[in-house]
């Protein structure tokens, strides 16, 4: 399969950054986007809403279903995907997206957003993924990718924000576990992550980044396209890097992914 024509794909947290940027790129293969987020409205401090996000959508090429839907909401998100697949008549990706960010300490985590990013991150990814499940078994080539970093106990990713680094972490070990229980049935679960900092809106939550230190979400959105593509029994259960993803692909030129060409990159974190 070289591209994502006629496929459909529920992806989370897709009303801006990572999330639209995956799905604009489906969308010009002409794909079918369920777009998953609790972005009904105008956020006068974030920019898109799922309404502007599906009218991207069309406008690249692809057809859209805007979801409003917390993923931390059981029937919500059972209900999402039940839509999703009865207005396109299946699901054949999912991307978990959606993800909640705080970067801080043990005395500087209040237990409310220990809880967001535990019910978000892992637990949101999980009930995501189930519910999904039975549209997965029906699809052809089936996919689910998790926007989580390579699994590791090393205490230096702990220790800055363990609660952030154990709820990333969670959808990891998601990987680890549903690539394996889902290799029977043909689903292909994996994991992707940007080698560098990714300019969206959490940036704002990290201390010193600024936006000429970082790529654009377009690299991940290409790596991720590369992934989906591939045959789902002959690709599951890898922990892949944006830029690795690519360079198999033949990219060699990533200057045009920077938002800066030329300046100095950040690493993303949980990545030596």
């Amino acid at each position: 399969m070289s591209n994502l024509s006629g496929k459909t794909l529920f992806i989370t947290g897709a009303s801006r950054g990572i999330g639209l940027a995956i799905a604009l790129r489906a969308a010009r293969d002409g794909a079918n986007i369920a777009i998953v987020a609790k972005s009904g409205v105008p956020n006068p401090k974030l920019p898109g809403t799922i309404h502007t996000a599906a009218a991207e959508v069309e406008a690249a090429g692809g057809k859209a279903l805007a979801l409003k839907c917390d993923i931390r909401e059981e029937e919500q998100v059972r209900a999402a995907a039940a839509q999703a697949a009865e207005h396109f008549g299946g699901i054949d990706i999912v991307v978990n997206n959606a993800s909640a960010i705080w970067l801080a300490g043990v005395e500087g985590t209040p237990m409310k957003r220990f809880d967001l990013m535990h019910q978000v991150n892992t637990r949101g990814s999980f009930l995501v993924t189930q519910s999904c499940l039975p549209y997965l078994k029906q699809a052809t080539n089936p996919h689910v990718l998790m926007l989580a970093p390579p699994p590791s106990l090393d205490p230096k990713w702990f220790a800055p924000h363990t609660a952030y680094t154990i709820a990333k972490m969670g959808m990891s070990l998601c990987v680890l576990g549903m690539s394996t229980e889902f290799a029977p049935l043909g689903i292909a679960v994996n994991a992707l992550w940007p080698r560098t900092v990714i300019a969206t809106a959490a940036i704002g939550v990290i201390a010193g980044v600024r936006a000429e230190q970082c790529r654009t979400p377009g690299i991940v959105a290409d790596a991720a396209h590369a992934m989906l593509v591939r045959p789902a029994r002959e690709c599951t259960g890898r922990f892949a890097i944006d830029e690795d993803v690519l360079r198999e692909t033949g990219v060699r030129d990533f200057d045009r992914y920077a938002v800066q060409p030329g300046a100095p990159l950040l690493p993303d974190l949980f990545l030596d």
